[in-house]
């Protein structure tokens, strides 16, 4: 991801003895003579006018989240609070107490050894208060305000994304801060808990550790690469049961494999699960596999039956980090959609090397738009965080396959795919191995291919995750996929083999009406047409539907046993009668 954004913690981290380092003030000052871009935010316990009076530089930041996230102040003067302060009954009650304390717009702290006191009186009170520690004091907050709350607050207002930003801390408050930003770094002479769970630990004894850190991030675009497992992408199940999970970073990913093999629905199983954590898509659909994820929050299509957006308009959707965007061009023709591509990558590579959204730029029937000679001119292969899928990944230009760095692919058979991709993983002369995996996989299978292994090592299999939004399936894709003879279903009748066996759905919808009742009845009394859906084509929801038209026929209850099979088929692939 591109950095964006810095949010830097007060005390303990920049200042010592509550004035601000020097070396660090003049760190900020380079990063934006360098890079203007850069967004630096302050993000203090400390109470607004306390921290205005020992911060003469206040001005150098875009906004300052204060009160440990319960105000948000602007350089223009705008301040907001975002909690309510706590009631007057509250604090007499502390005073009854003797518990000295200072009150701020929201917040009240006090020395962490009266905890106990002002714990008896939130619960006596009955009041939705929380207590934060911050070394020897304690803050008293409403629920749900923290740093990273706040910083969320004032990182929507600029129309900025927690997913471009690094976060630097150093006490128990920060915990939620390192948490919440692509890049959590904590600085070594901090909490010990804290460098645990943080990115990156900052080695040193002072400030002065932070301004180098800050110069050397802001000599680069990118977010620098430390531990990259915090975040995570389920893929599926693998044959001995666990779950295959891959880390989300800004690297290039491809999907292969042959046509209507699966493709678009492990597309669809990754974007579901970064648009859900927060990250900027912009997918680029040109067959209209994909609507349906505009059911999930945050995404706008545009395309399919309208003209495509605007390129103007497409930026104007990305600058806000919440959006994500389906770009259907299923509706134009071949020629306009490659005219209208080649514009568009080169605009979005622009776009997100400016303001670093869209966070993830994915790219259906990628061999189409992404083999040209000039594929400089339409990727950012710095950036990168590419998703390509294809069935012919010989056809991407040598420098972009050479740039991805995960391979997954559905079943696939066509021995020239399969050469390309060994070649491609440092297993030339596996071919032979890795066509036997990548053309036995099951419908509803992937696998992971091992990238500089050597030929001693084979794709990974693993069954793929069920998705959270309905899979677009459209008649040519689905409808005619067809099986092998091997997961073909064959028709039987007083359990003898007949003539009959269906490769396709479409197959297994006319071949209905010829077939003798006793054929049809014998297998609907097993629950064999609901068995094979489920296990070949992996439509587990069709799976169901027909599963409770065979339980209605062994009640009796169905009395067209070849209609009612063939109605939700039929509901299922939105096909006229």
């Amino acid at each position: 991801m591109k950095f964006s954004v810095l949010a830097l913690d007060y005390d303990g981290t920049i200042a010592r003895d509550g004035r601000a380092d020097p070396a660090v003030l003049e760190s900020i000052r380079e990063a934006r003579a360098r890079t203007p871009q850069i967004v630096v935010l302050l993000v203090t316990g400390r109470i607004l006018s306390d921290l205005r009076r020992v911060l003469a530089d206040h001005g150098l930041f875009d906004a300052i989240v204060a009160e440990n996230g319960a105000v948000l102040a602007f350089p223009n003067g705008r301040t907001r609070v975002l909690g309510r302060p706590p009631p007057p009954e509250f604090l007499n009650e502390l005073r009854r107490l003797e518990v000295r304390f200072e009150s701020g717009e929201c917040v009240l702290q006090a020395d962490a050894s009266a905890a106990a006191k002002i714990l008896d009186a939130v619960r006596n009170l009955e009041l939705p208060l929380m207590l934060a520690f911050n070394r020897g004091r304690v803050m008293i907050l409403p629920q749900g305000i923290n740093k990273a709350s706040g910083l969320r607050e004032g990182l929507k207002t600029l129309r900025l994304s927690l997913h471009n930003c690094i976060a630097i801390g150093d006490g128990e408050n920060d915990f939620e801060l390192l948490e919440a930003c692509e890049i959590g770094v904590a600085v070594g002479w901090g909490s010990t808990s804290l460098c645990a769970i943080a990115d990156d630990v900052l080695l040193g004894s002072g400030p002065a550790v932070v301004a180098d850190y800050i110069r050397h991030v802001s000599a680069h675009n990118k977010l620098p690469p430390t531990r990259t497992d915090r975040r995570r992408l389920t893929l599926g199940i693998t044959g001995d049961g666990h779950p295959l999970v891959t880390a989300v970073h800004g690297r290039n990913i491809l999907i292969a494999g042959d046509p209507r093999s699966g493709k678009s629905w492990i597309t669809g199983l990754f974007c579901e699960q970064l648009i859900l954590q927060g990250y900027c898509l912009c997918m680029i659909d040109p067959e209209g596999d994909y609507a349906t994820l505009e059911s999930l929050p945050g995404v706008v299509r545009f395309g399919g039956e309208e003209p495509p957006p605007r390129l103007s308009d497409v930026a104007r959707a990305l600058r806000y980090p919440e959006v994500s965007i389906v770009i259907d061009l299923s509706a134009i023709t071949h020629a306009e959609k490659l005219s209208y591509v080649n514009k568009l990558l080169p605009m979005l590579a622009a776009l997100r090397r400016s303001i670093g959204l869209p966070h993830w730029i994915v790219v259906d029937e990628a061999h189409y738009f992404l083999h040209q000679p000039d594929i400089g001119q339409r990727v950012d292969f710095e950036l990168a965080a590419y998703l390509l899928i294809t069935y012919r990944p010989s056809q991407i230009h040598p420098e972009l396959l050479s740039a991805v760095e995960s391979i997954i692919v559905t079943p696939l058979t066509d021995p020239w795919e399969v050469g390309a991709l060994t070649t491609l993983c440092g297993a030339a002369g596996a071919e032979s191995e890795w066509g036997n995996v990548l053309g036995g996989l099951a419908i509803d299978e992937a696998a992971v291919l091992p990238q500089g292994a050597g030929a001693s090592s084979l794709p990974q299999r693993f069954t793929i995750a069920q998705r959270i939004t309905l899979h677009v399936r459209h008649r040519a894709k689905y409808f005619e996929v067809r099986m092998p003879d091997n997961r073909a279903f064959v028709f039987t009748c007083n359990g003898q083999p007949i003539a009959a066996q269906a490769h396709t759905l479409k197959e297994f919808v006319t071949i209905q009406d010829r077939l003798p009742a006793a054929a049809i009845e014998g297998h609907a009394r097993r629950g064999d047409f609901s068995r094979w859906i489920a296990e070949v084509f992996a439509d587990h929801l069709l799976a169901d539907e027909i599963g409770k038209v065979e339980k209605q026929f062994r009640r009796g209850r169905v009395a067209n046993l070849s209609e009612a099979l063939v109605k939700p088929i039929r509901e299922r692939y939105e096909l006229t009668s």
